[in-house]
């Protein structure tokens, strides 16, 4: 067993140890079990570019758009948030939870000159975009070729 993949998931590695542990003493008794990651929520993002903008859409279903923050700092954009487990009162009633809630932090280096007073962000069906143009400075400019 690795430490650092321990680190980030003691309760799993413990699980995966024991079963490990199981099947050499005798297979017959090993049972092979659902193991759910008790690791922090990183949802997924997708991110292109264009010849004018960097578009990043990021999944958050569930997540209302007040427990979204989203901040460009220099060539940083970083975006936090947060899906609350709504049902809390019946948690202990729940047989399985498998998606994840709590806090999240995704941040991105965006590597070129943007406009950053020209950001824009809209949140519609559980999905985020954010369009940011990039600055003038690094757009293709066509140079016109003339005939001599």
């Amino acid at each position: 067993m690795n430490y650092a993949q321990f680190e980030r998931d003691p309760l799993g590695s413990l699980i995966r140890l024991q079963d490990e542990m199981l099947r050499a003493l005798n297979p017959r008794l090993a049972q092979p079990r659902e193991h759910v990651s008790a690791n922090v929520w990183s949802p997924s993002v997708d991110v292109y570019e264009d010849q004018d903008n960097i578009v990043i859409r990021v999944d958050l279903p569930g997540v209302k758009q007040e427990d979204i923050d989203v901040q460009l700092n220099g060539d940083v954009l970083t975006i936090r948030g947060e899906r609350k487990f709504e049902d809390e009162q019946r948690r202990d009633n729940y047989v399985r939870i498998e998606r994840q809630y709590g806090a999240f932090q995704r941040s991105f280096t965006i590597g070129v000159p943007v406009e950053e007073d020209k950001v824009r962000a809209t949140y519609r069906n559980g999905i985020l975009e954010l369009t940011i143009p990039k600055a003038e400075a690094v757009k293709p400019k066509k140079v016109q070729v003339s005939v001599e």
